[in-house]
């Protein structure tokens, strides 16, 4: 690939020397270490890594910007010859949203759920007189026809909650281009979008990126993407530089033991286990027919899944994947046909299952930051289901929930009693993780599961054997392995949808 830097060149954003504190039980730590960041006009640098690395926090650094919880401790930051960390942040403001613009990992955590889509990304351009208000739905309508996304003329005047994951996270980078920034920081843009969307989506913004000349840091954990998008790679572990090369140098020789191991885990395995299906299926889908208001969604769907069987349920963003686990755990009553657990009819609604019938379903989300209580420590998010579901109490609950904790390999003393904001987005997906996990269930849906861990972490969590956590745990004594993507599993034997 050739760096667009090369034709364009000039000097855009130099950090030297960052270093950047979280504070955890009321004690500040170093979590970005000295790293330096240099990058030149019109090109996109790469930052990959294990969950917790520091990736996102660099990457609003550039913007001179560190969450609450988080101090920029040391360093320097010039921007287009402009010292940030000398500007008052009103100054500061001024640039954000303008001239830097950022794509966060979460759209539906970002987006104003009480305004339309094309309201939201107006807001900006005509706040800062780049353009008005007509220029700025013209323009909307544009950037939306350039990433793909359904009827761009009108999903603008949608309320967030109207489209599916994948296309709000669209709508979003389109509103990070409304103001034509130099610079974008693009945080796991495209997790949330299926394989084929994925490829153009992803061409797409290379092509605006190049030819509006604009700078990008593209954060990521997933290779394939990395290798599409970026000029250069830096790779990050414990908020430390491990490497650092041009792409094709990076993808074809890395130098690093820890950079060997991140290409080398990227694997693909297809199972070739034969199933009884002579017997009742563990979960019946009988010809449902699924809405939301006067929009049908799902038309006759019926599949069965048995016990120790892997079924996949793939489909573009929007095809109604998220839907079918909706049905299943009675959030979203169908219209038509129900759904069988082990021959018996389930309540379409949740409200009318009983406690136990609750129990046998249970769904991770693919979008963390919205399924976990931002005011709730680890402790009660992973507690609660423990004792509504088992009854535990005392010091049967804290040794349940350290178990957990140490089963989705966080150190349960050091992550107990902190909030999700004090979290990267992979470990706040391994806390719902271990929620699920927490009621025992008959099986799980998991929608995307590993979309927001690193490639290290999502095959830890993936298992290489059935029926296991991670190598070498007993198949009866950890939970099942779990896929990316929706997951129905049958905890002890491994069963899984996955969609």
């Amino acid at each position: 690939m050739t760096s667009s830097a090369e034709n364009n060149g000039g000097l855009l954003l130099e950090m030297r020397g960052l270093r950047i504190e979280g504070q955890a039980d009321e004690e500040w730590q170093e979590i970005v270490k000295g790293v330096d960041v240099v990058l030149n006009r019109g090109e996109v640098l790469g930052l990959i890594g294990e969950s917790g690395a520091g990736k996102s926090t660099i990457g609003l650094a550039a913007m001179a910007f560190a969450r609450p919880g988080c101090r920029i401790s040391g360093g320097s930051i010039v921007f287009d010859g402009m010292d940030l960390m000398a500007m008052s942040e009103r100054e500061r403001r001024k640039l954000r949203g303008v001239r830097i613009s950022y794509v966060a990992q979460s759209a539906a955590a970002s987006f104003n759920p009480a305004h339309k889509l094309i309201d939201q990304f107006a807001e900006g351009p005509v706040e800062h007189g780049v353009r008005n208000r007509a220029e700025a739905e013209a323009d909307a309508k544009d950037l939306y026809k350039r990433l793909l996304l359904p009827d761009p003329d009108n999903i603008g005047y949608r309320y967030p909650h109207q489209v599916s994951g994948g296309q709000l996270q669209r709508a979003m980078t389109a509103m990070a281009m409304a103001c034509r920034p130099d610079l974008i920081i693009f945080d796991e843009p495209t997790t949330a979008l299926d394989v084929t969307t994925q490829i153009e989506v992803l061409a797409t913004i290379r092509n605006i990126v190049e030819q509006f000349n604009t700078a990008a840091i593209y954060i990521t954990h997933d290779l394939a993407v990395v290798a599409q998008m970026a000029d250069r790679i830096m790779v990050l572990r414990y908020g430390e530089l491990v490497e650092e090369n041009d792409t094709a140098n990076m993808m074809s020789a890395p130098q690093q033991d820890y950079t060997k191991t991140l290409w080398a885990v990227r694997t693909f395995r297809k199972q070739s286990e034969i199933y009884d299906t002579s017997t009742t299926p563990l979960i019946a889908v009988d010809h449902v027919t699924a809405a939301y208001g006067p929009l049908t969604v799902l038309h006759d769907i019926s599949f069965d899944i048995y016990e120790g069987q892997t079924v996949a349920v793939v489909g573009e963003s929007g095809s109604g994947k998220s839907t079918a686990a909706r049905v299943i755990t009675g959030l979203l009553p169908p219209k038509q046909g129900q759904v069988l657990v082990k021959g018996e009819a389930l309540p379409g609604d949740y409200r009318r299952r009983s406690k136990d019938q609750l129990r046998h379903a249970q769904m991770i989300y693919q979008m963390a930051d919205t399924a976990i209580n931002p005011k709730q420590r680890i402790r009660e998010i992973i507690g609660r289901p423990l004792q509504f579901y088992l009854g535990l109490s005392g010091r049967d609950l804290e040794e349940k929930i350290k178990e957990l904790l140490e089963m989705i390999e966080l150190e349960p003393n050091q992550f107990i009693d902190r909030f999700p904001g004090e979290l990267s987005g992979g470990q706040k997906q391994r806390i719902c993780i271990a929620r699920a996990m927490a009621a025992e269930p008959d099986f799980i849906i998991c929608d995307e599961v590993t979309s927001a861990l690193d490639q290290i972490v999502a095959e830890g969590i993936a298992g290489q054997d059935r029926g296991t956590w991670t190598e070498g745990r007993d198949v009866h004594a950890a939970p099942p392995r779990i896929y990316r993507s929706a997951a129905v599993v049958r905890p002890g034997n491994g069963s899984q949808l996955a969609g």
